[in-house]
């Protein structure tokens, strides 16, 4: 066969395009890079070939290296093989993924949950069949990207609400309900990158009142807080009409849940696109996250340990004086917010020297002149880990301008 020509000019000029982008991105410290891990991600981890310590993973209960987890998928993959070959309506659901949304959906005390791929795809797909042109999405600014995703490609018009403000909420339910139009509100329950909590109630009573549907993705609040690890609604006593959970961060797994009533779930298995025409997730992933959900039930000591390990970095911070958040709930995601991009870098760069692995967070991710250490805690984690971070912080931070309080 002989080669195919391309057109002259035609792939060197996207490249120019795209070059220029790249180097402007690089200029403005928002260049991104990957890292590679050898072996398991856990708290030790060996990155770019050196040992570290890891604070910037979603491992809340240090499930994702536990031997009976890795169990769980071996075994699945002796009986079911690698894929699942297609997707969920054609070939690919297996009973580990029947008895995995069966059992999410008794844990959160809903009557159905479904199983997507990924956390993105659920959100994206679940928005995208629920609503459309004539309708109206109200969303706190710093929702999670799939669900701004979701949002702007249902075709709903999409009223952007400035972060946890209830009063902005009301007034743009209050418009959708004048108008007559559908509406759904739509929030993370516990920010990703912030690592602070929408006041649900607030929100449930204002959807309630104005016949609004609430949209909850509590992705970092599911197996962290409420009783037994039900996440950010059961904590504060509220019943999403759409309750998104991921299997990635606590379960240590891969995929999303989105749990509800009967007629929302078998909606979505007509409608939902990202998930009718994905293929489904390989069975042991869902037979991992199945037995990750066991321990988290039977096993109260690792959510013990998390919520020890938080109230450590907390109260260490305060002692030496770091800048983190004062919140009324702790939480697994403490950020120390430094504002200027090159900052942020050189102070990750700087923990990495030291053996401890914190990412920075810089826009798009977080807003403009926000550009942040991420910092997350695992139950896996130790007292005295938490403690020589703590001390590489102040190091550090004493060694340059101060940083903003978050």
């Amino acid at each position: 066969m002989g080669v195919i020509d391309t057109p002259p000019g035609l792939g060197s000029a996207l490249d120019r395009r795209l070059q220029a982008q790249l180097d402007s991105l690089r200029e403005r410290s928002l260049y991104r890079v990957r890292r590679a891990v050898t072996g398991g991600h856990a708290v030790r981890m060996i990155v770019d070939g050196r040992p570290v310590l890891n604070f910037c993973a979603n491992d809340y209960l240090g499930l994702a290296t536990d031997a009976r987890v890795i169990e769980a998928a071996r075994r699945a993959f002796a009986v079911s093989g690698v894929g699942s070959t297609g997707s969920a309506l054609i070939s690919g659901h297996n009973v580990e993924h029947r008895a995995l949304e069966d059992e999410i959906a008794d844990f959160l005390g809903c009557p159905r949950a479904l199983l997507f791929s990924t956390g993105f795809t659920t959100n994206v797909g679940v928005i995208k069949a629920l609503l459309g042109r004539g309708d109206v999405v109200v969303a706190d600014e710093l929702n999670h990207a799939s669900l701004i995703d979701g949002a702007r490609a249902s075709g709903a018009e999409y009223l952007r609400v400035p972060h946890a403000n209830v009063e902005a909420y009301a007034q743009a339910l209050a418009q959708a309900a004048a108008q007559g139009r559908d509406a759904m509100l739509i929030t993370d329950g516990l920010f990703s990158m912030d690592g602070d909590i929408a006041d649900l109630p607030a929100l449930a009573a204002l959807t309630q009142a104005s016949g609004a549907a609430l949209m909850v993705d509590d992705a970092h609040g599911f197996g962290v807080l409420g009783v037994g690890g039900r996440g950010t609604p059961d904590m504060l006593g509220v019943r999403p009409d759409v309750h998104v959970v991921t299997l990635g961060k606590s379960l240590g797994s891969a995929g999303g849940i989105v749990a509800g009533s009967e007629t929302l779930i078998e909606y979505l298995i007509q409608r939902a696109r990202s998930w009718v025409f994905s293929t489904a997730p390989p069975p042991a992933l869902a037979a991992a996250a199945r037995e990750s959900l066991r321990i988290l039930r039977g096993e109260p000591e690792h959510r013990a340990r998390l919520i020890a390990n938080m109230a450590r970095f907390i109260d260490g911070a305060r002692e030496r004086g770091l800048p983190i958040a004062e919140r009324g709930v702790a939480t697994p995601i403490q950020p120390v917010i430094v504002g200027d991009e090159d900052r942020a870098l050189a102070l990750s760069r700087g923990l990495m020297e030291r053996g401890y692995w914190v990412a920075a967070i810089r826009p798009p991710t977080v807003p403009r002149g926000t550009a942040r250490l991420r910092i997350t805690l695992s139950a896996a984690h130790e007292f005295a880990q938490i403690d020589g971070l703590l001390d590489a912080l102040r190091e550090l931070l004493g060694a340059s301008s101060p940083a903003v309080a978050a």
